[in-house]
C-alpha cells in the first residue's frame, strides 16, 4: 500500500499572484489565451544589464492583502507570499475559528528570500549609509513562511524549502508527508520569489542562463523550441490549502485533485548544470509514480519544468523518456513557463495550480512561442494553441539548480 493510500491528502483552495493575473480566473484566461506576462523593465536601471525584461506581477497593492504598516515593513516577496495565501485561504473557505491553529501549518518556497532588500541595503551600508532596523527579518527566508503563520494565525508546522526552482514542489510534496503521517489537519503549501532586481538579472547573466531576446521580450521564453536562449526571469506566490480527505468531507469543502504521489532526487552531477544523461530527474518521475500507485500510461498530462534553457528542456525530454518508455509518445506535456516567465522557487506552485486547474477545467494550456522543433526536444508539447482534454491524472516537475529534482502526482477527486 503506498502512502497516500493510509491519509489521503486533497487541494481544497488555492490562490497566486503572478505575471498573468492576481485571481485565478485572471491568471486561467491568460494561459489558454497563450497571453505572455513578460514585459520590459522600467523599475530598475538595465542599461549594465544582457537581459532588460521579465515576467513582473503588474499592479500589485500588498495593502490590499496585509497590514499597511507590515507591508512597508517586508520585502517583496513576503508580500506575495501573504497575497497568495490570503486568496487560497478565502478560496478554501477555510474559518480558523473553527480549527485547531496547532493543526494548520505552512510549508512555503523560495529559492532566494529578500534579495532586492538585501543587495540594495548592504550597498547603502557599504557606501556609509545605515541599515533598516529590521534588515535582518526582511530578508531571511523563512520570514515568508513566518508572516503567513502570524497573519492568519497558523500555530502548527512551519517550514521554509530553499531548493532553488525545485523548492515549491518540493513544499507540496513536504506539506503532502505531513498531513500522511497525522502531524497536521491543513497545511498551506506553496513558493514565492521576488529577486528582479539590477543585481539579481546581473548574476543570472554571469552564469549566461537568461534570455537575451531584448527586441521581442514577449516571445524569449519558449520552452522546447530550437532558438531558445535562455529563461526569462520572473516574480509571484502560488499557495494551495492541502488537507486530510476526511478532515475537508467533514467541513463540506470543494476538492480540486488529491496528492497522490511524490518523488525527490538528485544528480549530484553539477551546481548549475543538469546531468545530460536524465537518470536522476527521470528517478524522480519514477519514484513519484510509484508512490501514486501508477504507471506511466495512466499519466493524461505533464506540465514540465521547462524552462527554455538548451540543457534543461533537452534534459527534461530526455529523462520523460526515460520514466515514460513508449507513454512519452503520447502523453501531452506543455510548459507554464512560456506564459510567466521562471517564477524560480515560486515556479512549482504556480504551476501546480495550473496543473490542477487543466484537471478541473478539461483544457491544456499551450506552450506558446514553439516555432522551430528541436530534435532533442521530439515529443506532445501542445504547441501554441490550447487542447481540450480529459485530463484525470497529472504530474508537474521542478528541477534546480544544486541538481535538485522534485515531481508531484495530482489526480481528480474521486470518492
Amino acid at each position: 500500500m503506498s502512502r497516500q493510500a493510509e491519509n489521503r491528502v486533497v487541494v481544497t483552495g488555492m490562490g497566486t499572484v503572478n505575471p498573468l493575473g492576481q485571481t485565478l480566473d485572471e491568471y486561467w484566461d491568460g494561459l489558454i489565451e497563450g497571453r505572455s506576462g513578460v514585459r520590459p523593465i522600467e523599475n530598475f536601471p538595465t542599461d549594465r544589464l544582457a537581459t532588460k525584461f521579465a515576467a513582473l506581477v503588474a499592479n500589485f497593492d500588498p495593502g490590499q492583502y496585509m497590514d499597511r504598516k507590515l507591508a512597508q515593513r517586508s520585502a517583496r516577496f513576503t508580500q506575495l507570499a501573504v497575497a497568495s495565501a490570503k486568496l487560497a485561504l478565502e478560496d478554501s473557505g477555510l474559518r480558523m475559528e473553527d480549527e485547531d491553529p496547532f493543526r494548520v501549518g505552512v510549508d512555503m518556497g523560495t529559492g532566494i528570500g529578500g534579495f532586492e532588500v538585501m543587495t540594495e541595503g548592504a550597498a547603502t551600508f557599504l557606501n556609509g549609509g545605515r541599515l533598516h532596523p529590521l534588515y535582518a527579518p526582511m530578508i531571511i527566508p523563512n520570514i515568508a513562511a513566518a508572516q503567513v503563520a502570524i497573519n492568519f494565525g497558523l500555530r502548527g508546522p512551519n517550514s521554509t524549502v530553499v531548493t532553488a526552482c525545485a523548492a515549491s514542489t518540493h513544499s507540496i510534496g513536504d506539506a503532502t508527508r505531513i498531513l500522511q503521517r497525522g502531524d497536521a489537519d491543513v497545511v498551506l503549501a506553496g513558493g514565492t520569489e521576488a529577486s528582479l532586481c539590477e543585481t539579481g538579472i546581473a548574476a543570472f547573466n554571469a552564469i549566461k542562463a537568461l534570455s537575451t531576446r531584448n527586441d521581442d521580450p514577449e516571445r524569449a521564453s519558449r520552452p522546447f523550441d530550437a532558438n531558445r536562449d535562455g529563461f526569462v526571469p520572473g516574480e509571484g506566490a502560488g499557495t494551495l490549502v492541502l488537507e486530510t480527505l476526511d478532515h475537508a468531507q467533514a467541513r463540506g469543502a470543494r476538492i480540486y485533485g488529491e496528492v497522490i504521489g511524490f518523488g525527490i532526487t538528485n544528480d549530484a552531477f553539477h551546481s548549475v548544470a543538469p546531468d545530460e544523461t536524465g537518470q536522476a530527474p527521470a528517478r524522480c518521475m519514477t519514484n513519484a509514480l510509484a508512490d501514486a500507485g501508477i504507471k506511466p500510461e495512466d499519466v493524461d498530462y505533464v506540465n514540465a519544468h521547462g524552462t527554455s534553457t538548451q540543457l534543461n528542456d533537452a534534459g527534461e525530454t530526455r529523462a520523460l523518456k526515460l520514466a515514460f518508455g513508449e507513454a512519452a509518445k503520447k502523453v501531452a506535456i506543455s510548459s507554464t513557463k512560456s506564459m510567466i516567465g521562471h517564477l524560480m522557487g515560486a515556479a512549482g506552485a504556480v504551476e501546480a495550480i495550473a496543473t490542477l486547474l487543466i484537471i478541473n477545467r478539461g483544457q491544456i494550456h499551450p506552450t506558446i512561442n514553439y516555432e522551430t522543433p528541436d530534435p532533442n526536444c521530439d515529443l506532445d508539447y501542445v504547441p501554441n494553441q490550447p487542447r481540450r482534454a480529459d485530463v484525470r491524472i497529472a504530474i508537474s516537475n521542478g528541477f534546480g539548480f544544486g541538481g535538485q529534482n522534485c515531481t508531484v502526482v495530482l489526480k481528480r477527486f474521486e470518492e
